[in-house]
């Protein structure tokens, strides 16, 4: 099969197209045709040498999410048959013509897609994080307000959208006037430049019950002083550091004082138990969403998979709204 392959560790460049040997299902395992294939910052990471893959994952072949056909499965899997249309959370190897997934770890292809391969790719590493760490672990409920920065990442668009849906009252930063628009059309009742204005300042009187954070840096100490009693904070990334620099100090008062709590997580490592678990909560809750029309991917531009460099170095310029999704033009 064909697979774009990170040469090594560096620029958009180093990914190159190579030939590899198409992967035996074993197991609890499905192999997939690969239709589409979603891009995350991930695989950026990893491309640049700082995301290693997990053992037993592909070591040089990125690729978190996946749409497609089912080609052949493994000797436990019952719940699947070839041919089946399905999405996937996978641990790697999705930038090819076939990628191996967990049976357990699938998940049909919602009824109604428009684009039905594209609009699936760029759903699982997304929904998987957000239902996690907003739902779960940040426990929003109904009428709380929440406040999820990026907003106009593949990320945010989802955060804002579930979010909505679920009744809570949403809040969200984003780099441009065009990018915060994009998020009230999703359904975000305020959008903040945060080039041109501070959020804390914005929200300081309304508060947040929950929010989600992929900044980090100088983003913690607002996001603490925002948060309202009870408050959670949700750490899925920290872009701009882990640490805070500067004068502006992190009054760790406030967590008893408001009884707040402050926590994070990373999908990739994770157990196949747990994303089992998970991917079976998030058909029984948010797929009866997407297929009502509630939630809708937002994809910004797709590329043949091809030109995966290209990809990524448009994803380093920042300017998209929504996912980018990778094309298998050799299906």
């Amino acid at each position: 099969m064909k697979a774009i392959v990170i040469t090594g560790p560096g620029a958009p460049e180093v990914l190159q197209i190579r030939e590899r040997e198409r992967p035996q299902p074993k197991g609890t395992e499905v192999l997939i045709k690969v239709y589409a294939a979603g891009i995350n910052r991930p695989d950026v990471f990893q491309r640049k040498g700082n995301y290693p893959p997990p053992p037993g994952a592909p070591q040089d072949i990125p690729g978190l999410e996946v749409a497609g056909l089912i080609e052949e499965i493994g000797a436990g899997v019952t719940a699947w048959q070839p041919g089946d249309r399905v999405c996937a959370l996978l641990v790697g190897g999705g930038y090819a013509e076939y990628a191996l997934a967990q049976a357990a770890h699938c998940l049909p292809i919602p009824d109604g897609f428009d684009r039905c391969f594209a609009d699936a790719a760029s759903l699982p590493e997304t929904v998987f994080t957000v239902w996690h760490n907003v739902f779960q672990r940040g426990r929003l409920q109904a009428g709380e307000r929440f406040l999820v920065h990026g907003g106009s990442s593949g990320i945010g668009i989802t955060a804002i959208q579930l979010a909505k849906a679920f009744g809570a009252e949403v809040f969200t930063t984003a780099g441009s006037d065009e990018k915060c628009a994009a998020c009230e059309a999703l359904g975000a009742d305020i959008s903040i430049n945060y080039k041109t204005a501070d959020f804390e300042e914005v929200l300081r009187e309304l508060g947040a019950d929950v929010i989600l954070d992929m900044v980090g840096g100088d983003y913690i100490p607002k996001n603490l002083r925002l948060l309202r009693e009870e408050g959670r904070l949700v750490f899925i990334n920290t872009m701009k550091g882990s640490k805070v620099k500067g004068a502006d100090e992190v009054d760790f008062g406030l967590i008893m004082r408001k009884r707040l709590t402050v926590t994070g997580s990373t999908l990739r490592n994770r157990d196949h138990a747990f994303k089992a678990a998970l991917t079976a909560e998030i058909q029984k809750h948010v797929w009866p969403i997407l297929e009502k029309g509630l939630f809708k991917p937002v994809i910004a531009r797709t590329f043949p998979l091809a030109e995966a460099a290209q990809a990524h170095a448009f994803m380093e310029t920042s300017d998209h709204i929504g996912k980018i999704i990778l094309v298998n033009e050799w299906s």
